[in-house]
């Protein structure tokens, strides 16, 4: 398959590129051996592009390509066990009422008790003529911030324009806690957004607790168990399926050292730094370093004490390695961005830190869009 420079395929009521097409036929066939000679499928896919500017995924085609996206996606370190994705074929659903009941159900089954499953449920593709639908939200699982002209955000200050555009759409709001869940916003082929409330049976929830220190209970802090992924493009052969929500289990240091510590976020370290009585006066203290490791371990305890799937970034660092010796032995080369592969916390002290990285985009792939990236943020521009 051509090694060219990554572009997004997307483009709305545009023909399917036929030599993308070709080419992920051809390495479908190559990798599973038992599809046989791609000759006549080749045939038949540009013959129906041909005629109808697209071509339909078969069943097979599907699965592949969206676990062989996960094994090219080059920001993520958990692609080891990138053929255990489960693929939900719901390419005949493209109304918004449907897309957010199936994406609640994609949170059932995915969550699983607490044993996460990687999933993914693709919904309907672009076509010339008639975009699929578009999930809004980041993930399917978020939490609302609320906004104030006479103090900090109330909740998550990363989705407090999104939280204004539900507001704006008719949502009347959760109890005004730091952890409300945020509406679904989907939009189908009509182009006009609406919300929809997750089902609490939906969202499994965990309550953050330290291993020693029982004032952690105080802070009320909690993060949900699924990490799925809603606004990213799952391209395939040319064929963009914009709504197709999927997910791993969650590196405990998403949580700890990013979406509950960084200051444009939950910002918690002073706070917890100032329960561990530490010197917050000067940098050279490293404060902030000890209290981020106490939030990290809050996670992973909270996580293994609920009994619902985490892993840590040493565990996952050592999985990588064997993901790329996996591949290499049959093979095929890894692109990864050494931004994202190494933890944003103790990185020197993992093996992924102490290596480069090709940055090559290989397709199939899971792609961030401009215009999908302006929803997530409130925004319509792209459009």
């Amino acid at each position: 398959m051509p090694k060219s420079l990554f572009r997004p395929l997307c483009l709305t009521g545009a023909q399917v590129d036929r030599q993308e097409a070709e080419d992920f036929i051809r390495l479908h066939h190559l990798e599973e051996r038992a599809a046989g000679d791609p000759a006549a499928r080749i045939a038949a896919v540009l013959a129906e592009i041909d005629e109808t500017g697209t071509y339909r995924h078969t069943r097979a085609e599907l699965v592949y390509g969206a676990r062989v996206a996960w094994r090219n996606s080059n920001r993520c370190i958990g692609r080891l066990y990138w053929r255990s994705l489960r693929i939900r074929d719901r390419r005949h659903i493209d109304d918004a009422d449907s897309v957010a009941r199936e994406s609640a159900e994609h949170l059932r089954q995915a969550t699983n008790g607490g044993r996460i499953r990687p999933m993914i449920t693709v919904f309907a593709p672009d076509a010339p003529g008639r975009p699929g639908p578009r999930i809004w939200n980041e993930q399917l699982v978020r939490y609302a911030g609320y906004g104030s002209a006479h103090g900090p955000t109330v909740g998550d200050p990363r989705n407090a324009a999104l939280t204004d555009v539900a507001l704006g759409l008719g949502w009347q709001g959760g109890p005004g806690t730091p952890f409300d869940l945020l509406p679904l916003v989907i939009e189908d082929g009509d182009g006009k957004p609406r919300w929809f409330e997750l089902p609490r049976d939906a969202v499994l929830e965990v309550e953050l607790h330290h291993p020693e220190e029982g004032w952690y209970a105080e802070l009320g802090l909690r993060w949900h168990a699924v990490p799925a992924v809603a606004n990213m493009c799952l391209e395939i052969g040319g064929i963009c399926y914009p709504a197709a929500p999927f997910n791993g289990w969650y590196m405990g240091t998403e949580i700890g050292a990013r979406n509950l510590a960084d200051t444009d976020r939950y910002d918690l370290l002073p706070r917890i730094a100032e329960r561990l009585g530490l010197d917050t006066t000067n940098d050279r203290s490293l404060w902030k370093d000890r209290a981020l490791v106490e939030l990290n371990r809050a996670v992973l305890h909270s996580f293994d004490r609920a009994g619902v799937t985490v892993t840590d970034h040493h565990t996952e660092s050592r999985r990588f390695l064997t993901h790329l010796d996996r591949e290499a032995s049959r093979g095929r080369c890894v692109g990864a961005d050494w931004s994202w592969i190494v933890p944003p916390i103790s990185g020197s002290a993992t093996p992924v830190f102490h290596r480069t990285y090709d940055p090559t985009q290989r397709r199939p792939a899971y792609v961030h869009h401009p215009e999908a990236q302006a929803r997530a943020l409130g925004e319509r521009s792209g459009q």
